[in-house]
Parts: structure tokens; sequence; C-alpha cells
């Protein structure tokens, strides 16, 4: 052997030395013209990247890497490794300080070799600048071969490369250090830690330092992962009650069951679902469950400051005990009021309507839901909510039936002594309250002009006010908003702001009157008749078909509202089957779909009448009773005042 065959032949990456720069490059042009691989002095772990670089088709007089993101493109790929961004943030800073004057710079990379930080001596990063070593330069191995953070990378192991060693000319003046940083739990590499510097800096310790601060990256990853776990899981439990007898599972968002009340067996907890793809789309992530899950589960997203977190899987009880008491039909908890199977509706407009809703209901844009009074507007809004995020807050603000001088402190909430009549300690609005979840907006028509600035502001930026308070706070809230109004004629008149109504209505859906879809009358009445038997603890009427074709023949002025009031009067005012004689005002309806409704009149009058008086005359509170704003209920009364002067 020749002086340079005799050369140090144990490998300068894994033990952390380094050849002479002359005898490295020799190596290295040897290489290039083919001479054979075992008479070149340097270990496996370089001579295998200089193959693998070589293979991919690297430039060796490549003189820089590559741009791979700048501008909104590196915004957004910082946005999409915040985590691990977060998780050095302190450690970089504190790096920072130590580095400086020190000639060398610490740079972080997303998990394809792209580098989203770099600290350290000022004059080493402008150095860098020259090879592209910034923020938005891609050193993986395959693009401009053997370097420390593409070497890491493509082995997965800690890297050190020296100098000559890099395979592109343009680099070959510097030398780096690099350690993977891994996902605790999944084990999977989400990015790389280099220490890199001009060859002077070269040092053993180098290396161990990257690998020390990789391991500290990872342990404020696992404490930031198991604080997320506990929201996830906290959220999810909120939610059992609605659940009833249903198993549940939790899944976080790296494909782990953190969660399970069943005992099917299927998936235990602490596996992760097989062939999990955290990035994959959330909407496919259902698609990896075991085909039982799939066959028979719900898939509902867990959304958390703007972001998928988990999911939770609900299965049919299997033949358990219940473990909660039955819900009544209609309540708050009701699993069934966020679920689209529960809307009640087979006619073709109904079918169209529902699709369209769902497809939304899977991204997270405004939508306006348009409709007269009493189509189940809100159920609509509550199962496109349901089906994008089942766990998270539904929150819903009737514009219409707050004070003027009220409504921005019940959206915005408000300090401690903000105005007169605040509460003592101060109390968040409804856009805090919906938070992660859905926050819908009934009546969106009767907001003020004044007010609607705000709103716009909020949607916009993310951020609200609270009343008399001077800090900002940020919400990230999938805005609904319903109206029984024509809010492009609103807009004409100049009562809705037109930069407001096009930031509401991204998306539109417009449930139909009950008179467009008749078919579904008796399906609507089969579903009244047995749930409210049931909370009123009565037997169901019979529903003969005379009865059934003269309600077909009603116009529905009040839709499903009304026949719903109707089906109530009758199980409470009777029994057995139901004849004409059963309406109330003891006559018939009339069967010309254009006649006046006598029996909505003389419902809405009753229920109006006793809300006023129950109330004393506040028709603020009365109009709240009722579910409708203040001057919805001022102009029925100037109606039935006109009725029968």
């Amino acid at each position: 052997m020749g002086e340079h065959d005799t050369a140090q032949a144990a490998d300068p990456i894994a033990c952390g030395e380094a050849l002479p720069d002359r005898q490295t490059m020799w190596a290295w042009e040897r290489f290039l013209t083919g001479e054979p691989e075992a008479a070149i002095p340097l270990g496996n772990v370089v001579i295998s990247s200089w193959q693998r670089s070589l293979a991919r088709g690297v430039n060796p007089s490549g003189r820089e890497a590559p741009i791979a993101a700048r501008g909104d493109t590196i915004l957004a790929l910082r946005h999409r490794n915040r985590d691990l961004i977060a998780a050095s943030r302190d450690l970089f800073h504190r790096i920072a300080e130590v580095f400086a004057g020190a000639n060398c710079m610490m740079l972080l990379t997303d998990p394809d070799g792209v580098v989203l930080e770099a600290v350290g001596d000022h004059r080493t990063l402008g150095q860098g600048e020259r090879i592209h070593l910034v923020a938005g330069g891609h050193w993986r191995e395959d693009v401009i071969g053997t370097n420390g953070i593409g070497t890491a990378l493509a082995t997965g192991q800690p890297a050190q490369v020296h100098a000559s060693e890099h395979f592109c000319e343009g680099i070959k003046s510097w030398t780096c250090a690099a350690a993977p940083v891994r996902e605790p739990g999944s084990g999977r590499i989400l990015g790389i830690v280099d220490i890199s510097g001009p060859p002077s800096t070269y040092q053993r310790g180098n290396l161990s330092l990257a690998v020390a601060t990789a391991r500290q990256i990872e342990t404020a990853l696992a404490e930031r992962i198991g604080r997320e776990r506990m929201r996830l899981l906290e959220r999810c439990l909120e939610r059992m009650p609605t659940i009833g007898n249903s198993e549940l599972l939790v899944i976080d968002r790296t494909g782990r069951i953190i969660y399970s009340n069943g005992k099917g067996g299927l998936i235990g907890v602490g596996e992760t679902v097989a062939g999990f793809n955290p990035e994959q789309p959330v909407e496919r992530w259902f698609d990896r469950m075991p085909e039982p899950l799939r066959a028979d589960g719900a898939f509902h997203p867990v959304i958390l400051d703007d972001r998928t977190v988990g999911a939770m899987v609900v299965l049919p009880a299997r033949n358990r005990p219940a473990k909660t008491a039955a819900l009544p039909a209609g309540s708050e908890a009701d699993a069934s009021r966020s679920l689209f199977h529960h809307i009640i509706g087979s006619s073709t407009v109904m079918a169209e309507t529902i699709r369209r809703a769902t497809q939304l209901a899977r991204h997270r844009v405004p939508v306006l839901i348009q409709g007269e009074t009493g189509v189940g507007k809100e159920l609509l809004a509550r199962a496109m909510h349901g089906s994008l995020d089942f766990s998270a807050p539904f929150v819903v603000f009737n514009c219409g039936a707050t004070s003027k001088d009220l409504i921005g402190a019940e959206l915005f909430g408000h300090v401690k002594g903000a105005f007169t009549g605040a509460t003592t300690e101060g109390r968040p609005g409804r856009f805090e309250l919906a938070d992660g979840g859905t926050l819908c907006l009934d009546e969106i028509g009767e907001l003020p002009l004044e007010l609607q600035p705000m709103l716009l502001r909020a949607l916009e930026e993310g951020v609200i006010y609270r009343l008399g308070d001077t800090t900002p706070r940020r919400v990230s809230v999938r805005l609904i908003a319903i109206t029984n109004r024509d809010m492009k004629a609103e807009v004409a008149a100049g009562r809705f702001r037109r930069d407001l109504f096009y930031r509401i209505d991204v998306a539109s859906i417009t449930v139909p009157p009950l008179r467009d879809r008749l078919d579904d009358i008796a399906d609507l009445l089969a579903y009244f008749n047995r749930t409210l038997a049931a909370r009123h603890g009565v037997a169901p009427r019979i529903f003969p078909i005379a009865a059934l074709d003269r309600l077909k023949s009603h116009d529905w002025p009040g839709n499903v509202r009304e026949l719903r009031n109707l089906v109530e009067c009758l199980l409470l005012t009777g029994s057995g089957a139901v004849t004409i004689e059963d309406f109330p005002c003891g006559r018939p309806w009339p069967s010309g779909s254009a006649a006046p409704s006598a029996l909505l009149a003389n419902l809405e009058q009753n229920a109006i009448d006793t809300a006023i008086r129950e109330t004393g005359g506040n028709l603020s509170v009365a109009s709240r009773r009722l579910g409708i704003s203040r001057s919805t209920l001022h102009r029925r009364l100037t109606r039935m005042r006109k009725s029968t002067e």
C-alpha cells in the first residue's frame, strides 16, 4: 500500500474524526474517476453517501443548495411544522447567544431537509446565505449530495460531514454535524438539528451537541403531545353523556388509540391504527380503520386551536347494559341533533339539500343557511357541525333576541365594570365559548348595522376584544349564519353591509319549505307522533289516510315547526284515531292550499298571549321565550291587532 492507502481507515462520520483535507480531496477525485472503492481511504458511511449522490444524478460541481420555499411558501411550511419549531424555540434562543462570535450556526429543518430556522454567529449566517444554508434551503442528500442534514435523513442516524467529505464542490468549505429529531411514540423523523461552520470549527463535540439538542427537543415535544392528548381526551369525554350506550374510541393525531370504553378487541389502547398516515387529510383517516369499525362506526375529527388533533369513533352498542339514562327527544345533549342521518326527509328537494350540506360540512368555510321560519335551519347547522367535529363546542346566538345594547357583550364578552349592568367578574362572549368549534348566528339579518364591522373584523382576523378590554384574544370558529330574510335585498336596502354579506356567504344552502316537500309529511308525522308521545307519557295517535290527505293539502306557513306543534296539540287533547273534529277550533282545515291557516293563527296567538302574560308584558323576555326576535314579535302583535279590527 502507498502513503494514501495506509491513511486512517476509520469512518470519520462514525468516530467524529476527519481525514486531512488533502487526502479527502484525493479520495473524492478517485471516486469520481471510477477508482476501486476499496482503495479509497474513507469509511463506508461516506462512500455509501457518495454512491447515493452519484446514483441520484447530483452534480459534483454544485455550488449551492436550491431554495425550496420562499415568501408565503416558507410561512406555510413553518406553520405545518409549528410544533417542532415551538418545541425548539427556547433552546435555539439560548444557543444563539452561545454561538455569537463562535463562527458557528445551528439549523432546524423539516423532515424533507428544508431549513426552517437558522441562528448563531452573524458572520457565519451571512456566509451561509451564499450556499443557501438559510430558511428555505433544501439540503436533502439526493438534492445537494453528501452533507450533515441530508445524510442524517438518508441514514436515520447522526452524521458528521467535514469539509471535502461533502459531495458537491461548492460546499466543501463547510463542516456540519446533524442529528434527527423523532416524534415521541412513533419514532417518525420530524426534522434535523444541524451545527455548521467553517472547517476550523470542526470538533468531535459538535456531533454530541447536535444529538443532545435533538433529544431536548424530543423531550419538549413529548410534553406538548402529552398536554394535547389530555385536552383531546377531555374534549371527547365531555361528549360521553351524548353517546349513551355506544362504544367510544379516541385516536390521537399519530394514529394511536388513547382511550376505549369498549371490549370489542379490534384495536386496543396503546395500539396504532395499521397503515395510519398523519400526513393524509383527516377525512381519509377513517379509511385505515378495520373493516368492522368502518362499517358500523361514526367518525368525528376533533379540532383544537384550528388544527385536527385526533378523532373519536362512536360505535353502536353491542348488547351492553346502558350506562346513562335515555335523553328526551330533542334534548340539547342528544347526539342525534348533530347527525345528518337523523334529519328526516327523503323527498328529492330535501335529499339535494342534505347532499349539499354534507359536502360543505367537510370544509371549515362560512355557510349561510336560508329558509322560511320553521323549516329546520338550526337542525341542519347542527348536523354540519357534528359532521366536521362532533366533540367541539356548538354555540348558538340569536341576533334578534337580544337588545341592541347587549349584543356586543354577548358576542365578544366583557371585562369587569365595562358597562352599567356588567357582571362583577366579567365573562367570555359567544366567540370565545365557540373557540375550536362552530358559532351559529341565528337571525343574522337582525344584527344592528353599527355592530356589523365588529363581526366582520372578528371573522377576518380571528381576533376579538372583550368590551372594555385592550387585550386581543385569538379565536378559531367556523361560522354558520341563519336567516329567513332575503339578504341580498337587505344589502340593497342598506340594512346589511355588503362586505360582511360576502364574508358570511362563502357558501349558501336554502332549506325548502314543507309545502315543497309534501312527500316527507308522513315520515315527519310518524316521528313527531312517536317521540312526543314518549315525552308526554301518552299513547301515540292514529292518523287515517283521510287525515294524512288533509295534512298534505295544507299550505304549512309554519313549516315543520307548525306540523310538530299540531301533533303535540293532538296528543294532549285526544286519543285514538284523529278525525277532522280533533283539529283545534273544532273545524276542518280548508282544502285549498292558498287558504289562510286558522290552526297556525290559533296556536301562535295562544303562545304569544301566554308568553306576554307570564313575563308581565316584558316583550324582550317574551320574545326570547318564544325563540323569535323582539322586532318579529312586534310585527306579529301588529298583525294580530289588525286582524281583530
